[in-house]
């Protein structure tokens, strides 16, 4: 999915930095670069909660949009309270994502 959505997003003019797990993107300095991230809730080695706290805890500022395929009203709380503009559960619908983006 992650190749997928990575394509789907370069076709539509977005400059896309990809990674398979949490940590690969908290230790990217060039992550701080980034206007939005597009986060999946689980991930290999943490959470997309997380992900945004480390993010955040280096300096990031930017928007960000979760994605899961476990929707609960429980995490979109903890969600919204890291900082998540939305929550999309999966099946991921292209256009969903696009919305939240250009709402970010």
């Amino acid at each position: 999915m992650r190749r997928s959505l990575q394509l789907f997003l370069t076709g539509r003019g977005y400059r896309v930095r990809a990674f398979s797990a949490a940590a690969s993107a908290i230790a990217d300095p060039t992550c701080n670069e980034a206007a939005l991230l597009v986060a999946d809730y689980r991930l290999p080695d943490g959470d997309g909660i997380a992900l945004l706290a480390g993010l955040r805890g280096r300096g990031w500022a930017g928007r960000a949009v979760l994605v899961t395929a476990f929707p609960s009203e429980q995490l979109s709380r903890n969600a919204q309270s890291a900082g998540y503009a939305t929550v999309i559960e999966k099946p991921l619908r292209h256009q969903d994502l696009l919305s939240s983006l250009v709402a970010a």
